[in-house]
Parts: C-alpha cells; structure tokens; sequence
C-alpha cells in the first residue's frame, strides 16, 4: 500500500487506512488521492458488515449472510461479478486469517478508485496469516548481472569501461566490432561467483576471436547457473587492483564500507587470511559517504596520496548508487588503475531491495525471472519459502524457526553419516494441507541432489493428524513421482493420531521417529546410503 507521494506504508499505517476506508471503527474520509497499488486487501480484519457492505458496493452479490461458525469466527460469502467466491470473516482475536479464496480484493473502497470499478475475489495464499495485507510486488531481493550493475553505476557516474551485451557468438563479434576491434573481455552473466575459475572469462585479442570464445561459454553450466548471455568489455591494462563495497550491516543495525588496496582475489579469502587488510569503516545512514567519510576510507584501507582524490570521488559515487537505488549491497571487484592512472570499476554486483520497488519504476525490468532457479520458481509460484543448498538430505517443516533447527541437527547427524548436509530450507508455514505437502515434496524431489527427505512437524494449530493426512494424500498425488525415502517426526497437537494414520497407511517409503535427532540421524544415513 502507498502514500499519494508513492511511500509504501508501514504494516500499522495500513491498518490506520484500512479503518479510514470504514473497515474499523471509525469512519472518516481517506487521504485524497492514495490508492492501493497491487496489493491484495482482507476485508475482515475489523468489521464483517462493514466488510460485506463495501464488497456489494463494489458490485459484489451476497451468497450466504453473515453467521458464526462452530469454531467462533463470522463469515459471510460474496462472489464477484466473474462468480469467484471469496469469504468475508471477523476471526476470532481480530486475526486476519487468510486461505483459499478467503481475500478479497476490492477495486473501489469507500469510492476510492484501487484499479476499476468490479469486486474482486482472488486466492492469495494456502497458509493462514496474521497480516492485514499482502503485496504481490515478489521477493525481498534481486541481484542484478554483471552488466546491469555496470549501467546503473554508468548513471551514476562511476568510470566504467565501454560494455555490450551478447547472447550469440555473431553478436559478440559484432559487440567486439563496436568497442574498436581490440583486446575484449567475453564475461559469462551468471549472478554467482567463480565465474574465472570455470571458464567463464576468457580474453579476446579480434572479433573472431570474441565470437570463438562466447560460443565457449554460452551454455556453460557454473555453479548449477546456465549462461544465457555474455558481456563483451573493453580491455583494460591494469597497474593495481583494489576492492570497495558498501552494504546493509543487520547486526549493527546500519551501513558498512569495506575498502582494500588487495582487490581482485576472493574477499571471503583476503578477510580469513589477512583480515587487516580489509578496512571496516560503520557508515552513518543519515549523512552517507560524504567526502569527509570517504577521505577515512580510502586512508584506513591505504590507498595512495596519487590516486586518493579519485578514489574518494568514486566512493562517493558508489553511495549514490547504493542510495538512490535502494540497494542492500554495491560491489566492485577489483576497482582498478589503469596504466595511464585512471580508476576504474572493472566489475560489480548489486543487489537491489525489492521491498523500495514501488520506488523504481525500471527496477522490474532487471529481474531475470528466466536465471532464476527452476525449483525456487516452482516453490515461489506455490507460495513456499524455500532455499536451495547444497546437501542431499531434503527438509520440510513448519515454521522458520523449526525449520533452521532441523537444518542444524541433520548437518550434525550427517557428520556421522559420509559428511552428507541439508539439501534445502523448506517452510510450509501454517498450512498441511495435501495439496501444500505435495507442492512441497514435488520440489525437493525434483532436485538430483536429494537422496532422502526429513519431514519435521509441530503440530500446533494445525494438528498433527492433519499433517499425517496432508502427508498420506501428498504421496498418492505424486504417485510414481514419489521414488525417494521419507522420515517423518511428528510432536505437539494430536501426535498420537497422526503417528496412527501414518502407521495404517504404511507407505514404503515413510518412516516414523519419535524424536528430531533420531529423524535427522536416520534422513543422514538413508541419504548416504543412497550416494
């Protein structure tokens, strides 16, 4: 939700509007001209009647009138001019309970104009939740390509060399053509490191040349990442390399700078082996990296009296981007001098704060939702929050904080067990649905990697006898699909019965532990066993 200057508003302002709208207890007339802009709004969070009366308004028909359930909550249900039913409720506890069906998305509130003049009734999400809305504006980051960076960092005025974009071997020749002939440097975009050591950047003395070596690297697989496009640079004759970065520090709450005349090498490396080397420098978020802050920089990481008023100026430059873009983290490495003394950002990473989007208008033009990870797309088109790793040893389990403990001990268990480590973080939240445990399941078991599945479950207002049944029916959904062991460990709400109903189903693949190390332990060897 926004503010008529465009400024998304806070969780408790969205509530203050919603009750402004006539969604609360008091009725006053909402700020002009502020609108909801692709978010989706649960009319039942205050008032059903209220609610019921803005939906018909909004030209919605009434199905069943407001009644109370067994379970204390008041529901009414409206369809939409299209006939998607849609349930208005004032839950208990003034919690905004949202499952299938249950949003309602209004395109007039309290004639207010949101995107036309028709209720509409839209599924939102198969988890129930306590907030008052949802925006559908996508993840909370988005790292940018090579490439991408380097033309925000162009806009901004930081020195960067000439770059053209490639998606075949004739295009890059062409590319190569167009920055003079010369020496080039065909650069695999891949948002992953390492890109060097798997032969990702190669250089290019002609244009066949650079059209000889993009055909090298288009398609290469780095990192689990294809490359679908390369970039062709200008070359560069490098006197030094140096590093600069400037990020969101969490734990101090602020900005951090990160400088060194050490560039070019890992800086994961260069901060275990020779940490003083890497300057450290807190960033005040209210004045920046003005030239006072960049001045201490650049002489706490030691650069040079010759190049020091250069560097100073392009660390301001670098907080300008990260500032008026919204980023979360601005990389360049190696920031270089060239021979004839000029500072250069040769390479760069960005990652932009999708949460500030609604401030960027040309910012939804960067994601690459092609480059994105198969089976993290699937999960994000099934409303799960899940992370990819590494391991082999598949993760399920209701809540984050469940879900990072489970992820620790099968990482000790699997110690024991060939070294063998998590394959995913997989949050199913509230919800256990059959239909989400098989979404679930359907993409951890579409990960090569995975040799076994730990299914770890505290039955809470979902009960464990639900969970048993969402996992029972998940199984008989994938069917054939279903071809990897699973160890279930179910505790909390109705435990005894869900334990039962697994025990009755007796599926081949499914086996019981009574407690979370013993499940870890036993996922660890079954997926050992497997390798």
């Amino acid at each position: 939700m926004r503010s008529p200057q465009g400024r998304r508003l806070g969780i408790y302002e969205v509530g203050a509007y919603l009750r402004n709208l006539g969604l609360g207890a008091r009725a006053v007339p909402p700020p002009g001209g502020m609108a909801l802009s692709r978010t989706e709004v649960y009319l039942g969070c205050e008032s059903v009647e209220r609610s019921l009366a803005t939906a018909l308004e909004a030209g919605g028909r009434l199905l069943a009138a407001p009644s109370a359930k067994p379970w204390g909550d008041t529901v009414a249900y409206v369809a939409d001019p299209a006939g998607n039913v849609c349930a208005l409720a004032e839950p208990i506890g003034r919690l905004c309970r949202r499952q299938p069906g249950d949003c309602v998305v209004p395109d007039t509130l309290s004639g207010v104009p949101i995107r036309g003049s028709a209720l509409v009734c839209k599924k939102v999400s198969r988890r129930r939740d306590t907030c008052v809305y949802r925006s559908t504006e996508g993840r909370s980051r988005v790292d940018l390509f090579e490439y991408q960076a380097r033309d925000i960092f162009e806009k901004h005025g930081v020195p960067v060399l000439g770059g053209v974009v490639a998606t075949t071997p004739e295009e890059a020749r062409a590319a190569a053509e167009e920055l003079g002939g010369g020496t080039v440097v065909v650069k695999a975009q891949v948002k992953v490191g390492g890109r060097g050591k798997a032969g990702g950047v190669k250089l290019a003395h002609t244009p066949d040349e650079a059209a000889e070596q993009a055909a090298q690297i288009l398609g290469m697989d780095i990192k689990g990442h294809t490359v679908h496009r390369v970039m062709v640079a200008a070359g560069a004759k490098i006197a030094e390399e140096f590093y600069f970065s400037v990020l969101l520090d969490r734990s101090n709450r602020s900005y951090l700078a990160m400088a060194s005349v050490e560039g070019g090498m890992e800086i994961e490396q260069l901060a275990v082996e020779r940490p003083d080397a890497l300057a450290k420098i807190p960033v005040d978020p209210i004045v920046g990296i003005d030239e006072a802050k960049a001045i201490e920089i650049a002489e706490a990481a030691g650069f040079a009296d010759d190049i020091k008023a250069q560097v100073v100026d392009a660390f301001q430059k670098l907080w300008t981007v990260y500032k008026e873009e919204d980023a979360t983290l601005v990389e360049v490495n190696p920031l270089v001098r060239t021979e004839d003394g000029q500072i250069v950002a040769l390479d760069g990473k960005v990652t932009l704060d999708e949460n500030a989007g609604f401030r960027h208008a040309d910012h939804a033009e960067l994601e690459d939702k092609a480059a994105a990870d198969p089976l993290e797309a699937k999960a994000k088109e099934n409303d799960l929050n899940y992370v990819k790793l590494d391991g082999s040893v598949g993760i399920i389990g209701n809540g984050a904080g469940l879900v990072m403990s489970t992820l620790d001990v099968v990482a000790y268990a699997g110690e024991r067990h060939g070294g063998v480590k998590p394959a995913n973080f997989l949050d199913i939240g509230g919800g256990a649905s059959a239909e989400v445990m098989a979404a679930g399941l359907d993409v951890i078991l579409g990960d090569a990697q995975v040799k076994s599945v730990f299914v770890n479950v505290f039955g809470g207002i979902t009960a464990c006898d639900a969970v048993a049944n969402g996992i029972v029916g998940a199984l008989k959904v994938l069917g054939a699909a279903a071809t990897k062991p699973l160890v279930v460990r179910l505790d909390g709400n109705k435990v005894e019965e869900g334990r039962r109903i697994l025990a009755e189903a007796a599926h081949p693949l499914v086996t019981l532990a009574e407690t979370m190390d013993g499940g870890a332990d036993k996922a660890a060897e079954l997926a050992n066993a497997s390798a």
